[in-house]
């Protein structure tokens, strides 16, 4: 029987809390518990209320282990990309085995050489992405272990972001009573999920499109290149119906999922539904043309806003078009007025995993694929270093219960490059 391995994802959205369980064997997943709430004390991708974020992360977590009758202890962290920049980086080491081979250990090395970077005292390392490693000035190399050498370098992609934003979220995730295997910025792991490779090469825009903001990650050679946050998202569509029908936020949300649609040209005229109205009992009923143009709106300036963005960001072309997901993306009609707006191909990304089939999953699913396949190139596989690690409770065990049991040890893993960089964000808490 092949050897599976348990990996418990943990994405902190502006209008969700989601975390997921999922089982990896053979390069497939199996989602066997999903955990989704609603997020409080998070505006714009940003935490503006500790203890209310620890409470979502908390709920979500329950959710999940109901799921599977087991308790949650790591995960693999996803990070908003708010302040996030990525600067390139590179490492040079000399090949230290006497035959001259190149083995984990030099990938280590040439991967701390790449770290000795000044970083200005506000701001943290959260990755190092490795674009290629070069042997003896033989580039484009993907993996040089097993390759006979004298000099090892690596060009790469350091990811930095504000300390503080950072220590934040860190603080959230350890009152909640986790520890964190793995972290890396939600742009990425999306991105690196949700194009093809093709599209990753060809140079690609992701666009998710959340509660609260909208990440932007852009895709060329089959990197990530750069990256953005706009802070206007979904809830800000809910809100402007609210105002404009005079509705409860609630109802708007709701008429916003049920008959919302983005584009104006496709929207029914036939199709009328009845709105409650603030401070009466009376109702108003209007067509999903009247709302299409209020949601429309919204959504133009949001296209606008990227397109602004990718200009600053440099972008000139995207032969790979546009790839939209997040929550707001199942909003029908949303890819024909990306179309409209951007001028270029324009698809829609939804995982496709029983249980998490909608576009707002596709981070939380990317997180842990992406810790998969770096524990495939580490050969972690089935050493004992899983990203998650789940105890036996018993099921119906109370809540208060759980949180009695002590917080377990962290393993004593042989210490990789991610080890040590996670021991960087441990200082936060000493």
């Amino acid at each position: 029987m092949s050897q599976s391995e348990l990996y418990v994802s943990l994405d902190i959205g502006s209008s969700s809390v989601k975390v997921l369980i999922g089982e990896m064997a053979n390069k497939s997943l199996h989602v066997i518990g999903v955990g989704n709430v609603k997020s409080n004390g998070i505006k714009k991708g940003a935490i503006v209320d500790i203890d209310a974020t620890v409470q979502s992360i908390k709920k979500a977590v329950e959710q999940a282990e109901r799921m599977i009758g087991r308790s949650i202890h790591e995960v693999v962290l996803g990070i908003p990309a708010n302040q996030a920049r990525l600067q390139p980086v590179k490492g040079v080491v000399a090949v230290n085995s006497e035959n001259r081979e190149i083995t984990d250990e030099d990938l280590d090395r040439v991967l701390e050489a790449a770290e000795v970077i000044s970083i200005p005292p506000e701001r943290e390392l959260v990755n190092i992405i490795p674009e290629q490693y070069i042997v003896d000035h033989l580039d484009e190399i993907k993996d040089p272990r097993g390759m006979i050498g004298i000099r090892l370098e690596m060009d790469g992609t350091m990811v930095t972001t504000s300390k503080t934003i950072l220590h934040n979220v860190l603080r959230c995730v350890e009152r909640a009573g986790l520890q964190i295997r793995e972290i890396y910025v939600q742009p990425l792991v999306a991105g690196h999920y949700a194009l093809t490779e093709d599209e990753k090469n060809h140079g690609t825009a992701c666009i998710d499109i959340g509660g609260g903001s909208t990440s932007i990650a852009i895709f060329q050679n089959g990197h990530l290149t750069a990256s953005s946050v706009i802070p206007v998202g979904g809830d800000h569509v809910t809100k402007d119906l609210s105002i404009v029908l005079k509705t409860p936020t609630e109802q708007a949300e709701k008429i916003k999922v049920d008959h919302g649609h983005a584009f104006f040209d496709d929207a029914s005229e036939d199709e009328l539904f009845e709105v409650p109205v603030i401070g009466s009992d009376a109702k108003e009923q209007y067509s999903q043309k009247y709302i299409s143009e209020i949601i429309g709106v919204r959504l133009e300036e949001l296209f606008e806003l990227i397109l602004d963005e990718l200009y600053r960001l440099g972008v000139q072309d995207l032969p790979g078009g546009v790839v939209l997901t997040g929550g707001m993306a199942k909003l029908e009609g949303l890819p024909e007025l990306a179309r409209h707006i951007f001028q270029t191909r324009v698809r829609l990304f939804i995982p496709e995993f029983i249980g998490v089939r909608e576009p707002q999953y596709t981070t939380a699913v990317g997180l842990i694929q992406y810790a998969y396949m770096e524990d495939l190139f580490y050969g972690r596989i089935g050493s004992g270093a899983a990203l998650a690690d789940v105890s036996h409770v018993q099921p119906q065990q109370e809540p208060q219960q759980k949180k009695q049991k002590p917080p377990k040890q962290p393993k004593q893993n042989s210490e990789g490059v991610v080890t040590k960089a996670k021991k960087m964000f441990d200082r936060f808490f000493e």
